[in-house]
């Protein structure tokens, strides 16, 4: 049986807390699409019998990772940015609107300690912004990379990046991978879209997190697993390769 999470594991993360902000201003419930129906565990958001909470994998991690939300995206029970605030203790998370902006993201994005990337497709962009590498890291001297997504449908993600003049002067992280998606749960029109979690993992590698990018692809495929048994109504496997890659990396 999987151990249960330590007590640092129920405190409520960035995304956690934009979720309860997102639902305390909701006139009505807010009922996911397809997904399966019934009481949710508030730490992982799937049905109590495909709890994921014992297996949440906290990793020291140097890098950041900004998520600027969709409105509805926080809701989403299959929504992966949730994954990386469980994986990554530094996640912040602020939710996106066209008319206005969270003085507190402005404040993260001029803290010294970190040095924002934008991620987002250079081809949409001035090639003169466009990076593709992380700045090298001299031991722990230097600015912190702090990855900011925008979590959201594609349509949306485009509609942020050009109604958001704060994130003009951000150098835009454009990801060079030849890796197809493999999540499962929203369907995107072209295969190079990835998931957010997908995002924050390869970000992480660049950064030279190898170990927190490979949980993170590891805890998508376990969660991916616990949501869709769920939806089907069938029971987890514990012992499968999914699980023991997770726990292999986690332990080690």
């Amino acid at each position: 049986m999987p151990q249960a999470p330590p007590a640092f594991h129920a405190l409520p993360h960035a995304v956690s807390r934009l979720r309860a902000s997102r639902l305390a201003r909701s006139s009505k419930p807010f009922l996911a699409r397809g997904g399966p129906r019934g009481e949710r565990c508030t730490g992982c958001r799937l049905l109590p019998s495909h709890c994921l909470c014992a297996l949440r994998p906290l990793l020291p991690v140097r890098a950041g990772v900004c998520l600027l939300m969709a409105d509805i995206e926080p809701l989403k029970p299959s929504n992966t940015g949730w994954l990386v605030a469980d994986v990554v203790a530094d996640t912040f998370a602020f939710g996106w609107a066209r008319t206005e902006v969270d003085p507190a993201l402005l404040s993260l994005l001029a803290d010294p300690q970190w040095q924002p990337y934008l991620v987002f497709p250079g081809e949409f962009v001035d090639s003169a912004r466009v990076v593709t590498d992380v700045q090298p890291r001299e031991g722990n001297t230097g600015r912190r990379p702090l990855f900011v997504l925008l979590d959201a449908t594609w349509p949306e993600a485009r509609k942020m990046f050009r109604k958001s003049p704060y994130l003009d002067k951000l150098p835009v992280l454009s990801l060079q991978s030849e890796q197809l998606s493999s999540y499962k749960l929203r369907r995107s029109q072209r295969d190079e879209h990835f998931c957010t979690s997908e995002v924050a993992a390869l970000c992480l590698a660049l950064a030279g997190e190898a170990q927190a990018a490979q949980v993170l692809e590891a805890y998508l495929d376990v969660f991916t697993d616990h949501y869709l048994k769920a939806k089907q109504q069938q029971p987890v496997d514990a012992d499968d390769a999914a699980h023991q890659r997770l726990r292999g990396l986690r332990l080690g």
